[in-house]
């Protein structure tokens, strides 16, 4: 069985413990791979690395480092159909949704950073006789970047191409659930000749090399998408060291559907903001409001599409959903929709766990669920589930939506469907949220600002926005 190698100083090593975890197959439920369980000593060896490559680093002009990330970019780009199937087998989403999406991102990721670095220009006001002040931005030093298992290498580069690009050396630790494509991103480094100690990659647990990683002195800053009680738990340890953070963390995004849609669009797109990756990514709008008077339409013609999604293997051409990630994960959602039973929820679709046939039969496959007939303040609309359950919920004022789309702890992104300019606009800015998108859903522009309000997170990413959070601002002011 093929065993991962954490990437530290620009070599593949095996974790200093010799310890490794089992890495399911969310499509079968079989082990097939095995995970470093690194530990303090191996972050602090690659720590040690970063802290070694710095100042060669740091020192290489934009463009140089621009080259560098360039070769990464294209080199993705060559093996993207692989590092497809691998994500596909490694998270269980389809193999399609990987191809199309997942890796081209990864890929732009770089390109986008690698040549946004080339166009910086550094702050400059003019006092007049006075003299004159410029703004310096220099890079931190070793920075931390922590991401998640829903889009493994997608927002593993997100974090770790701008603190490179802004001259930083990174630490990187990937989902212990989903670090197959971080492990062969170590080799894409190796085959480009990037250099050493700026880039490492410690594989294994939050709870251990997480942990260590947070808790290291050296480290500058931390970049985290996760969970909100996990984010909670970097802050405490953090924030008292005084270190930069940007926390990316839960969502239970609202999708209101005025009356005045356009029907056909908002019922397509919101079937794929609720289904996509299995539910499974941060910006799913889960929570479905609608008009009164186009209740009864929007809920019959989503069900249509909504029964038309094949849950199948990830690597079947037909499968529109594969598998979620892992079986506590499955659980956790089966336990949700046990409890919108409960809260009085009525399944109007869904609800169940799918059956495969062998070799698939231990794969975590749910059948996509739609719910009706809750209470907005219930634990099932306020609590983040996480996986293809949605609710669909009547509404008749513009003011009960927002009240509604606005009461749960979270404030990370909302999709407005109406063709109403003026109501758009008030909407979107009486929305409690980071990211809004009207008539449309998951449109990245990576220019733009990236985070969310309330227990959705600290900071933003994205863009300049990420450049500015990898480097620290110095003023220098001159007197003729």
């Amino acid at each position: 069985m093929e065993k991962l190698q954490n990437y530290i100083g620009g070599t593949l090593q095996a974790p200093v413990g010799n310890q490794y975890l089992d890495n399911y197959e969310p499509a079968t439920g079989q082990v097939y791979s095995l995970i470093p369980r690194s530990d303090a000593d191996d972050v602090a060896a690659a720590v040690a690395a970063a802290e070694e490559a710095f100042p060669a680093w740091s020192a290489l002009s934009n463009a140089e480092r621009s080259k560098h990330l360039m070769a990464i970019s294209n080199r993705i780009a060559e093996r993207l159909d692989e590092l497809a199937l691998a994500e596909s087998r490694d998270n269980g989403k389809p193999f399609k949704l990987a191809q199309a999406v997942d890796i081209p991102r990864a890929r732009d990721n770089f390109a986008f950073f690698a040549t946004a670095i080339l166009h910086q220009e550094d702050e400059f006001h003019n006092m007049g006789a006075k003299g004159f002040n410029y703004t310096l931005r220099q890079p931190l030093g070793s920075v931390a970047c922590i991401s998640p298992w829903n889009l493994p290498l997608y927002l593993f580069s997100w974090k770790i191409a701008p603190a490179l690009a802004s001259g930083n050396c990174v630490v990187a630790k990937p989902s212990e659930v989903t670090p197959y494509t971080a492990y062969l991103l170590s080799q894409i480094c190796i085959e480009v000749g990037f250099p050493a100690g700026v880039l490492n990659i410690v594989h294994g647990l939050g709870a251990e090399a997480g942990q260590a990683l947070v808790e290291n002195d050296t480290v500058k800053a931390i970049s985290f998408t996760g969970g909100t009680t996990t984010g909670a738990r970097i802050a405490s340890i953090a924030a008292p060291k005084f270190k930069k953070m940007s926390l990316e963390l839960g969502g239970k995004n609202p999708n209101i559907i005025f009356d005045d849609c356009d029907l056909e669009r908002a019922v397509r797109i919101s079937t794929r903001a609720a289904f996509a990756n299995q539910g499974q990514i941060c910006l799913c709008g889960s929570r479905i409001f609608i008009q009164r008077g186009i209740y009864e339409q929007f809920k019959n013609a989503f069900l249509e599409r909504v029964k038309g999604l094949k849950v199948g293997p990830p690597q079947e051409e037909s499968s529109r959903m594969g598998a979620v990630v892992s079986q506590a994960h499955m659980e956790k959602i089966l336990s949700y929709i046990d409890l919108a039973k409960e809260e009085g929820g009525n399944i109007l679709h869904g609800g169940k766990r799918v059956q495969m046939e062998a070799p698939y039969e231990g794969g975590y496959y749910l059948e996509p669920t739609v719910i009706e007939g809750l209470d907005y303040t219930c634990r099932t609309n306020q609590e983040e589930i996480f996986g293809p359950v949605v609710t669909l919920t009547p509404f008749d004022t513009e003011e009960e939506a927002l009240t509604m789309a606005n009461s749960t702890e979270y404030g990370l992104a909302c999709t407005i469907f109406t063709q109403d300019l003026n109501k758009a606009h008030r909407v979107a800015r009486d929305i409690h949220s980071g990211i809004v998108w009207i008539n449309d859903w998951l449109v990245r522009d990576l220019r733009t600002p990236f985070g969310g309000v309330k227990n959705s997170g600290v900071g933003r990413e994205g863009g300049f926005e990420a450049l500015k959070f990898f480097t620290e601002a110095k003023n220098v002011c001159f007197n003729y």
